[in-house]
């Protein structure tokens, strides 16, 4: 019997199976699985990006994907939502949302490639799409500030500081896969729209990535 090692989220980028994640969730992992409401697919990993935390896996089927637009889309106080699958063992498997906005346009230490977002993320919500009101994904999640790392050097302990890698790092990684960045989905317009309607999107696209 394999034995889990890691598990985090996901989300669909094409119809045709490309899944985004955090390299992280499947960094040295012999056997990839992506599971839908459809069912688990087997994966594999088609580029990564380690210095960005990002890794495009590809599985076989038809899913509903989410637009990636450019970070400038992402304005500070912008409300973000993200839909993932935390803590699984604790709060079982069905997708979880959490919705926040955006608290700094950098990260830890003035980061440039993150976002710091007050959404709360726990361990399972790494590569989960941060997505904005529209319905466009403008990062996606890859870490929380460590509350014990923290104490010990402020004495404080840290309140909801989380972050999310900027999409412009995504559509770098995807432009550079040609059978990837042709199939992209076009871009929802900045217009009101039902917010059920934009979290339904999410759910759609969202996906657990286990890795063995």
């Amino acid at each position: 019997m394999i034995l889990e090692k890691s598990r985090g989220t996901g989300f669909f980028v094409t119809e045709d199976g490309y899944v985004l994640t955090n390299f992280h969730v499947v960094e040295d992992t012999r056997r990839i699985v992506v599971k839908t409401k459809a069912g688990s697919f087997p994966a594999k990993v088609v580029r990564a990006d380690k210095s960005n935390d990002l890794a495009l896996l590809k599985v076989e089927g038809k899913f509903s994907a989410l637009p990636i637009v450019n970070s400038r889309e992402g304005k500070l106080g912008a409300m973000v939502f993200t839909i993932g699958f935390p803590l699984t063992d604790l709060q079982g498997k069905s997708p979880k949302l959490s919705k926040g906005e955006i608290a700094s346009l950098s990260g830890m230490q003035d980061d440039p490639r993150h976002f710091q977002i007050s959404a709360a993320v726990q361990a399972g919500n790494s590569g989960g799409a941060l997505v904005n009101e529209f319905g466009n994904v403008v990062g996606v999640v890859v870490a929380k500030l460590d509350a014990v790392k923290a104490f010990k050097l402020t004495g404080d302990l840290p309140q909801n500081v989380n972050y999310a890698v900027k999409s412009s790092y995504i559509l770098s990684l995807l432009e550079a896969v040609p059978e990837v960045a042709e199939k992209l989905k076009q871009a929802q317009p900045s217009k009101a729209r039902a917010f059920e309607d934009v979290v339904k999107e999410a759910e759609a696209a969202a996906a657990m990535v286990v890795g063995y």
